[in-house]
């Protein structure tokens, strides 16, 4: 049983949705960088809205539906509504735009209010089709639903964030409602999506499914758990209770990375080597890198209150900016290359969700010259990703920049060789 669709407006859909997020990361990354060479702060404080209200929003509205609707098929996947939800939340980033562009918070308010009607219309749906039981019997789906949960709470952030800028004296809006406090909470759904993910398409194919499936069952209420109470400690000012949580959520992430890379490495062995298993065992060495400058990240904003402007000690603020661009350029963005590498060639390939239900989505679908090309551009996106993050410690600002275009130029790379493989043109590799 597959989402009654149309297998040629499912495939028109999802290009569509492939085109755009590539686009957005590409022009966030463009501006971050431009803003760096220019010293423009337009540019500088745009680029990370331009990543989260775009891609963020698109990423679970759009492809986490994908995934969700491949467990349970009785989820129909809707184009029109799909086309939709593009269109909103490209107006949406268009109105942020604006609003940074003029200062008009307002603006900003009105985007999120109107981002949180879109997510709720899927939200609804979920919550009304699927059982309680039905969604805590697949551990990658309880992923799935807390994403949209959690990104409906990301744009009900941006909301708050474009009124407390609007009226910042009337008391009414918390002091932890902050452009920093917004970015991190975007960050959660995204981070939650790539794990249900890698169960589903990694660890729950080894031959220790039912350990696997007990294991990522217990790091959903760590890693979900962990995430909320640690926003409670941070608005506490609870420093050890801060330092605890960091370095329990660490000590997963380095499981993770450890049993990935034995996973990859065994799957390379038997297989063939797959580039976007590659692109995400990347992301994880990034989600460990973001870990550790978090744990340092604490320790420098200790006594200083949430909320505050620097986060951090200003002679620290390296590793603040090195915390935030190693999840989104690192962990998210590398995480997410790797997983619609798998995907949307999928949908390609049978015009309907058939491969991620029943079949292998970690077949070759892909032509080889399309894989060895995407390795090509892994070795230059990390090597990008890792000069900026060294650019932050060591003050370079030409290296910076340049390192935001190349990540951009890649990306747009990443987006023509994926299209224009053989199986997104006739549905089959051959």
């Amino acid at each position: 049983m597959t989402p009654v669709t149309s297998k040629n407006t499912l495939r028109g859909i999802s290009r569509t949705f492939l085109v755009v997020s590539f686009t957005i990361i590409a022009i966030a990354a463009t501006v971050g960088g431009l803003g760096v060479l220019a010293d423009n702060a337009f540019l500088l404080k745009l680029h990370p809205y331009i990543f989260f209200v775009g891609f963020g929003n698109l990423a679970i509205l759009l492809f986490n539906r994908y995934l969700t609707s491949s467990i349970y098929p009785e989820l129909r996947i809707d184009p029109a509504r799909q086309r939709l939800f593009i269109g909103l939340v490209v107006l949406a980033l268009v109105m942020v735009t604006i609003a940074v562009a003029v200062g008009l918070p307002l603006l900003k308010a009105a985007a999120g209010l109107m981002l949180m009607g879109v997510v709720a219309v899927p939200l609804y749906e979920l919550l009304t089709t699927l059982s309680v039981a039905k969604i805590w019997r697949e551990v990658s789906v309880r992923y799935y639903i807390f994403d949209v949960v959690f990104l409906l709470n990301a744009n009900l952030g941006l909301f708050t964030l474009g009124l407390k800028e609007a009226f910042p004296d009337n008391g009414i809006i918390p002091f932890f409602v902050t452009q920093s406090a917004y970015f991190l909470g975007s960050s959660f759904p995204l981070s939650i999506s790539v794990m249900g993910f890698l169960y589903a398409y990694a660890w729950r194919r080894t031959d220790k499914m039912e350990l696997a499936r007990k294991l990522f069952s217990l790091w959903f209420y760590i890693f979900v758990g962990g995430v909320l109470f640690f926003l409670v400690v941070i608005l506490m000012g609870n420093y050890l209770g801060m330092m605890l949580i960091s370095h329990l959520l660490t000590f997963g992430v380095m499981a993770l990375l450890y049993t990935f890379g034995v996973f990859l490495r065994n799957y390379f062995r038997s297989n063939f080597a797959h580039p976007a298993l590659a692109f995400m065992l990347g992301g994880l060495a990034f989600l460990f890198a973001t870990s550790a400058f978090g744990i340092l990240n604490i320790y420098y904003a200790k006594g200083i209150l949430f909320g505050s402007y620097p986060p951090i000690r200003g002679d620290k603020m390296w590793i603040y900016h090195a915390h935030t661009h190693s999840a989104l350029l690192g962990w998210i963005t590398l995480s997410f290359i790797g997983m619609i590498y798998i995907v949307l060639p999928s949908i390609q390939k049978t015009g309907s969700l058939e491969l991620l239900q029943a079949g292998d989505p970690l077949g070759q679908l892909l032509g080889a010259g399309t894989m060895n090309r995407a390795f090509v551009s892994l070795s230059i996106i990390l090597v990008a990703g890792v000069a900026i993050i060294v650019s932050f410690f060591s003050g370079e600002q030409l290296v910076l920049g340049i390192g935001g275009i190349v990540y951009a130029a890649v990306a747009l790379y990443l987006l023509r060789n994926l299209t224009h493989d053989p199986v997104f043109k006739t549905g089959d590799k051959s």
